[in-house]
């Protein structure tokens, strides 16, 4: 048995499987980490969970892929980098514009309201964004446009295509320029002010709306990058991508500690792990054959078929969640915990 899960079906050694599952794990990683930051800014600041910000996300990929199409489609004769870079150009402002709106009309007027107002109100934004992006761009499933060239490099056995490269490297820019604008600049001081306690910085001076208002948006311009990165990897977009997608990124912040940047990284690169180790080595796991000898008819079955697997790949969404209930039980505040003074 042991043997068989070091040499998967697939014939290839046990490293290069386990190498390939981490690149793999990276990049939805980077992916989820992106667009946690978003969750956890504005809980840190307004302690909301924004459940509309996966939508952000999705609309940010559907007006990239509209984008690119049309330039694509319209023979400029653009290079394609400088097309996809056009399409992230307008993805970003955008999905800040719609983050704007949502603090001002949907949020703002609910600051000082028990906290089930506006997380209804965040559920309920959701589904609007969903119907009208269903609207604008239909219901079925868009191919997102791949005219960049996109490479496979080959290391030690692992193939790392070219949009895995540029998703990890990029999101670690951004992370870095993100904890740099809360840590370097004085927008930052203000959001950590804010964070800490608003009446307090409202009195020193610091402007309360302006400052959340900022925390929506670049939160949604990351979120604009990141549905661009999706669409991108999977090659397909659709007015429902951003449900999961919001969700799994919801537990990572969760996973990491809610409110706190570094949590939110942490959080996201390791249910990206999770999920791609499992996702590769589930089958291997509940391989039936494995104890055959329990069953004279599986052992049958093993011999025709040559294995009998009870859970495979398509259960990978399941790890996210799993993950997300054993930290709420053994660790409710993640795993870097919520450092109140950090907390934006």
């Amino acid at each position: 048995m042991l043997f068989s899960l070091l040499h998967p079906a697939n014939g290839k050694p046990f490293m290069e499987v386990f190498l390939q599952q981490i690149i793999n794990g990276l990049t939805l990683g980077s992916i989820y980490a992106i667009v946690a930051l978003g969750y956890t800014m504005v809980y840190g600041i307004v302690q909301l969970i924004n459940f509309a910000h996966g939508e952000v996300v999705m609309i940010g990929a559907m007006v990239a892929l509209t984008v690119i199409s049309s330039l694509a489609g319209a023979n400029t004769g653009m290079p394609p980098l400088v097309i996809v870079l056009a399409g992230i150009a307008c993805a970003v402002p955008v999905c800040m514009g719609v983050g704007y709106t949502m603090e001002r009309v949907a949020y703002r007027p609910l600051r000082g309201a028990p906290r089930l107002a506006p997380l209804i109100t965040a559920i309920g934004i959701s589904i609007i964004l969903q119907h009208l992006a269903m609207l604008i761009w239909s219901r079925n499933p868009l191919s997102f446009p791949q005219i960049i060239p996109n490479p496979v490099f080959e290391i030690a056995g692992a193939n790392v295509s070219g949009v895995q490269i540029a998703i990890i490297s990029l999101s670690a820019l951004m992370m870095l320029g993100l904890t740099a604008l809360v840590y370097r600049t004085r927008l930052g001081t203000a959001m950590r002010a804010t964070s800490e306690n608003p009446q307090v910085a409202g009195l020193m001076g610091v402007n309360i709306n302006r400052v959340i208002a900022s925390t929506f948006v670049i939160g949604a311009g990351l979120g604009a990058v990141a549905g661009v990165m999706v669409g991108t990897y999977y090659g397909i977009a659709h007015y429902t991508m951003g449900a999961l997608l919001g969700l799994k990124a919801f537990s990572a912040a969760v996973l990491g500690g809610i409110g706190n940047l570094a949590g939110a990284m942490l959080g996201g690169i390791l249910l990206g792990l999770v999920e791609a180790l499992g996702a590769g080595y589930i089958g291997e796991f509940t391989d039936l054959c494995h104890v055959s000898w329990i069953s004279t008819g599986l052992a049958e079955r093993c011999a025709q078929d040559g294995h009998v697997v009870l859970m495979g790949s398509n259960y990978q969404d399941v790890f996210a969640f799993l993950v997300l209930i054993a930290v709420l039980v053994f660790r409710p505040s993640g795993l870097l915990g919520e450092r109140v003074g950090d907390r934006a």
